[in-house]
């Protein structure tokens, strides 16, 4: 099987590829590795939505993948996902695109620009219907996200994307990752692993180290 992996970082990553065999570079800003069932293509994105949906687009229209994966980290807004789970975001948002409306916020949706199930959304999220056939994805908590490019950690601004879209984690990338995938037809999964509760900022509460070791124990399984 030959996987596109994706990563907006290389530190998200770097644990779980050090035992894997550096083949060659094989395109702008991608590498290829070789698992003992797989060739992986890891495509370091950079931070951010534009960035990943363009580096996407480019690589998904460049080669043909049977499947693809999100690598990263994310923030949780639920207590039960506490930093160091591992998750499957099987549907996401674009929580930012819209207008304000004085104190209220409006989808794109709910401004008609957008229809609630214009390709590629249903109901207005992506949703993913065509996960990779990974056994180890069944045993992840499957959560619901959004995708940001201001993270959240004003407590205002938190209460209300809680109440707008009742989210579980929230991410910079995983959105346009989705919309890239859907849009080529190619099976994907976003997993992310808790670095953070979502709150006011405070790196010292942060566990980064221990969410990239979890992810990399997780993204062995799969290609096992």
């Amino acid at each position: 099987m030959r996987l596109l992996v994706v990563a907006a970082t290389a530190a998200e990553v770097t644990s779980f590829l050090t035992e894997l065999p550096r083949v060659a570079d094989s395109g702008p800003r991608t590498t290829r590795y070789r698992s003992a069932r797989h060739d992986i293509d890891l495509l370091v994105s950079g931070v951010g939505m534009v960035a990943t949906s363009a580096w996407c687009s480019r690589a998904l229209a460049a080669a043909r993948f049977d499947a693809a994966l999100n690598l990263g980290v994310c923030g949780s807004f639920r207590a039960a996902l506490s930093p160091g789970t591992v998750v499957n975001v099987v549907s996401d948002r674009i929580a930012e695109m819209g207008a304000e409306d004085g104190e209220a916020f409006l989808t794109v949706q709910q401004m008609n620009l957008v229809g609630d199930d214009e390709f590629p959304f249903k109901n207005g999220r992506l949703v993913n219907a065509s996960a990779p056939p990974f056994s180890a994805l069944s045993s992840l908590p499957a959560v619901d996200g959004i995708t940001v490019n201001t993270v959240h950690g004003l407590d205002r601004s938190i209460a209300r994307v809680v109440e707008h879209f009742d989210p579980d984690v929230e991410t910079m990338e995983g959105a346009a990752f989705m919309y890239a995938c859907l849009i080529h037809g190619v099976p994907f999964a976003q997993v992310r692993a808790v670095s953070n509760m979502v709150e006011r900022r405070n790196r010292a509460a942060w566990q980064m180290n221990e969410a990239v070791e979890s992810l990399a124990a997780v993204a062995r399984r799969m290609l096992e």
